[in-house]
């Protein structure tokens, strides 16, 4: 099996219809034990997304903006296991106000939050789990992006985290090479998760998706992303980092106005 033996952490799981959900459901198929994230009030959502998995994984408490949280979730893992091989990021947050098309008038310190928590929060968890997957000698990290080379309608301050994320991606990539560790981003086209449809104007990025994406994209489907988190999470790609991989139906290679 693809992840066979491997030891995964899956953050960002809170209901059976995100892609870290279907992620975590591939990788236990796949072969791997698999421990979820979850805090705050969020966390009995993610209890309950655990128990419809094809084996039930423990829910381990993690803020990723809280040093404590991640200082015991290492602790934890390396009296569980002793070493990890890998970790799926799917965290992201922005205020209210950093969002719905009122970029310039979004507050310091709503931008500072989303890149906080939906870039920043990479490197954290990185370097949390680093000692780890030097245990296991190297390991891979991947992260969920959505493509930021243009200005989306509404996205505003989260499209500038993203491209942040994609900045770290590549930094982390850069330094933790040397350990063997591979850290990557799939830049997914857009699904209607309960954080995605949360986000105002959602709905005209599908209407985009079905003018240019040269496959069928399908946004009730995370399937697809999460079959690329779990290779890229595997053996499979051994010489694969610091990359923006688009599983996106190939909108991201056709310009607008380029259909046939």
């Amino acid at each position: 099996m693809l992840l066979e033996g491997k030891r995964l952490v899956i953050t960002g799981v809170l209901t059976d219809d995100s892609i870290a959900w279907h992620a975590a459901r591939i990788a236990i198929e796949e072969g791997a034990e698999v421990v979820l994230t979850g805090f705050g009030r969020g966390i009995r959502l993610t209890q309950r997304a655990a128990k419809r998995l094809p084996v039930e994984p423990d829910v381990i408490e993690l803020d990723i903006n809280e040093p404590a949280h991640m200082t015991a979730l290492a602790a934890d893992l390396d009296q569980r296991w002793g070493a990890c091989d890998g970790a799926l990021h799917a965290i992201a947050f922005a205020p209210e106000d950093a969002l719905g098309g009122a970029f310039l008038d979004t507050p310091p310190e709503s931008a500072a939050t989303a890149f906080m928590t939906s870039a920043y929060s990479y490197k954290t968890l990185a370097v949390g789990l680093r000692p780890l997957m030097q245990k296991a000698g190297g390991g891979a990290l991947v992260t969920l992006d959505f493509d930021n080379t243009q200005a989306w309608p509404a996205y505003d301050w989260m499209g500038v985290a993203k491209s942040a994320l994609q900045s770290v991606t590549r930094y982390l990539a850069r330094d933790l090479g040397a350990d063997r560790i591979r850290v990557n981003a799939v830049s997914a086209g857009p699904l209607g998760t309960v954080a995605a449809k949360s986000i105002p104007g959602f709905s005209q990025f599908k209407e985009v998706w079905d003018q240019r994406s040269p496959l069928t994209w399908d946004t009730a489907d995370p399937a697809p992303v999460a079959q690329m988190c779990a290779l890229l999470l595997s053996d499979w790609t051994p010489m694969t980092t610091g990359e923006i991989v688009h599983v996106d139906g190939g909108f991201h290679a056709v310009a607008a106005g380029g259909e046939s």
